[in-house]
């Protein structure tokens, strides 16, 4: 399977930095957190979005991984997912109900340090599988 491109946004950014405080179920086995930041600003939708011509709303979210070889890797998985435009979309948002808004393109992200995965949080002991297998049915491996 090729490399599949998505209508995220072009505007956007994605950084990440790191934190020596650990992730629940990751107190052992990392030195700490991946803080990965995305920011898009306002902007108008193109012809691959729901309503060419019109102004979509942008978004800044957070979203965090253990500082581990294994979070390493689906942070390298990940860039390479936003290089392709493939992480968010302009559309409705599905905890909201805004439409015309930058939001999530079906690649899980944990949003929250705590919480478990009921609350987009940790701890979650299958994420880092469960997001690999996201990546990789989009063609990233």
């Amino acid at each position: 399977m090729g490399e599949i491109r998505g209508n995220q946004p072009e505007n956007g950014r994605m950084k990440y930095n790191t934190s020596t405080r650990r992730l629940p179920g990751f107190e052992y086995n990392s030195s700490g957190t991946i803080i990965i930041t995305y920011s898009f600003p306002n902007g108008i939708q193109n012809e691959s979005h729901p309503n060419p011509g019109k102004p979509y709303y942008g978004t800044n979210r957070e979203a965090f991984l253990p500082d581990n070889s294994d979070g390493r890797h689906v942070l390298k998985l990940l860039e390479k997912a936003f290089q392709l435009r493939q992480i968010f979309t302009v559309g409705q948002s599905r905890t909201t109900g805004y439409d015309n808004i930058v939001t999530w393109n079906d690649i899980h992200h944990k949003t929250n340090i705590h919480g478990g995965m009921e609350n987009f949080g940790y701890p979650d002991p299958t994420y880092l599988n469960r997001v690999q297998e996201e990546l990789a049915a989009k063609g990233i491996m």
